[in-house]
């Protein structure tokens, strides 16, 4: 059969009856099972790496309602022979995921949990048959069903339809429940002062897990994840033999992720072994407990992208899949000094923060250490040494396509922060052929902003062409012009007047000059000016650049 991955693949029978490649992460249920002793067992990862894959897995091999040896055949799991007869395909399983209940205000994602509780009752509608069954708790999944439960009935709904499974089934029911704290989470970005809902999903999700999670008779145990473990809102308060399991936590750290010898096995089989380097520099980084782990939603997008094209380039798959509003708020929080961390981060450094793993929606700003916390959680930095132990951990940016992303966020956040007045007298100098203004102003902004040196010059290519994007001007970056290719191109067509600006790095600070001049010497060289054609005046700067210090001249004639 020939080699292919499945991009977005988190039905696990899907993955498998589609020959799609599978990295081994069955174990994970021998070693829940026979090694814990978890009523409730919480894990809790960044988004993309693997939890709602892993719950379908536990799902298919669980459910009495399957027959799924043929799934699992040749997974290690099906080593362990006395186990698989106890457990596999012998008790009834529910299953659900929270990861689509968000909506703009409350009424509209309250609305999309009944659907999603709905789309569970349609699933299991031939329980109401059974005589067993209580014809109360039939009613009930019938309004689940039509989407006309009330209140009462969503909050109960899952222990609801456990006891119907229990009454069919005669045993206690395995509850997976996924991305828990979805609807929390999408709740907490839109409570704003004209949209308070907050509280109120706070009070519908804790209703369904407390009444689910606690002292419910017909649980054998249950699976929870999330990116986030919500402690003091009291959501599993009560719960006996809670256990979770975070990025801090050695324990099941391997089987979220793919680990080097996994990454190193699939590019094998895809005959793809020399795209190993730049998978490792992009993609890998993360540290789980003390396994250090590449992101799988990353690895398989690039590897089905070298399946199709070997000289395919790594580029950043999180960008659009995953929102980052919190890097934005947190370099916009005037009141933490974070700048020169976030710096020391850009530069490939470390910081050392006070680190907890127990969090909630509504306090998430409300420090500086829980932002970091969320940070880390997340998935956009982690732990700089595997053996760290204690609140104290050491941080850092776990590869380039993480990097990229707090870079972005950088620009943005001086597109949307810059001094309206600065940079309007900053243009002002510019056309007026003002060094000496333009030269302080730029600095000035520099000094303001978050930078980063290992971007070399596109770093401040960037920053220049941010101070006029949105401003009526027309900039160019980088683009083809005479020779060769200008750094940043501003066109004013309605005065028919164009400024060109090539920057150069200086080594030290006593270097700016010199930096200027080559820069200059660039523009004369490679004739960027002659095919600026219709415009009147060709205003032309050399700029050099030595950290958050600037040098503006004037090319003249």
């Amino acid at each position: 059969m020939a080699f292919k991955v499945g991009v977005g693949k988190s039905n696990f029978a899907d993955l498998r009856n589609s020959g799609n490649y599978y990295v081994d992460k069955t174990e994970l249920i021998y070693e829940l099972v026979e090694k814990t002793d978890n009523e409730v067992t919480l894990f809790t990862r960044p988004r993309r790496f693997g939890k709602t894959l892993m719950m379908s897995m536990m799902e298919y091999f669980f459910n009495i309602r399957k027959n799924s040896k043929p799934l699992f055949e040749g997974l290690e799991i099906t080593k362990h022979k006395t186990f698989c007869k106890e457990y596999m395909n012998q008790y009834p399983v529910l299953f659900v995921s929270f990861k689509d209940v968000e909506a703009e205000n409350f009424d509209d994602a309250y609305d999309m949990l009944r659907v999603r509780l709905a789309d569970i009752g349609k699933s299991l509608a031939d329980l109401a048959e059974n005589s067993n069954v209580n014809k109360y708790d039939s009613e009930v999944l019938d309004r689940l069903q039509a989407e006309k439960s009330t209140s009462a009935d969503v909050k109960n709904s899952l222990k609801t339809i456990m006891r119907m499974l229990y009454a069919t089934y005669g045993k206690q029911v395995i509850l997976l429940i996924d991305e828990y704290d979805v609807p929390l989470a999408k709740a907490s970005e839109r409570d704003t002062a004209e949209n308070r809902y907050y509280s109120k999903m706070l009070d519908v999700i804790k209703g369904i897990m407390g009444t689910a999670l606690k002292d419910n008779e017909f649980l054998k145990f249950a699976v929870v994840t999330g990116c986030l473990r919500i402690a003091k809102e009291s959501i599993f308060t009560g719960t006996n033999n809670f256990a979770s399991y975070s990025v801090l936590d050695e324990r099941f750290s391997n089987y979220f992720g793919f680990l080097e010898n996994e990454v190193e096995t699939l590019l094998t089989a895809a005959d793809r072994s020399e795209a190993r380097e730049e998978i490792k520099e992009w993609y890998d980084g993360y540290v789980f407990g003390n396994s250090y782990v590449y992101c799988p939603w990353d690895v398989i997008n690039h590897v089905s992208s070298l399946c199709f094209n070997r000289e395919s380039k790594p580029k950043n798959y999180w960008k659009n899949t995953s929102h980052n509003s919190i890097l934005l708020t947190f370099v916009k929080r005037t009141d933490f000094d974070v700048a020169d961390k976030f710096e020391a981060l850009l530069n490939g450094g470390t910081i050392v923060q006070t680190i907890s793993d127990e969090l909630t929606y509504d306090t998430l700003h409300s420090s500086e250490d829980n932002l970091w916390s969320v940070l880390l959680m997340t998935g956009y930095v982690t732990k700089a040494d595997s053996q760290e132990e204690g609140e104290e951990v050491s941080l850092k940016i776990p590869n380039r396509e993480i990097a990229s992303i707090f870079k972005d966020t950088v620009v943005e956040h001086f597109k949307q922060s810059v001094d309206t007045t600065a940079v309007r007298n900053l243009i002002n100098a510019l056309w007026n052929r003002d060094t000496t203004e333009t030269t302080r102003i730029v600095s000035e902004l520099l000094w303001d902003t978050i930078s980063y040196y290992d971007y070399n010059e596109d770093y401040y290519h960037a920053f220049l062409a941010g101070i006029f994007v949105g401003r009526g001007y027309l900039v160019d970056s980088n683009k083809e012009k005479g020779l060769g290719r200008p750094d940043i191109l501003i066109k004013d067509k309605k005065n028919r007047r164009a400024i060109i600006i090539e920057a150069k790095l200086a080594k030290k600070e006593s270097g700016l000059d010199k930096a200027c001049d080559e820069a200059i010497k660039q523009i004369i060289t490679e004739k960027y000016a002659e095919e600026i054609i219709g415009y009147e005046q060709v205003i032309c700067y050399g700029v050099g650049f030595y950290k958050k210090q600037a040098k503006f001249k004037l090319l003249t004639k």
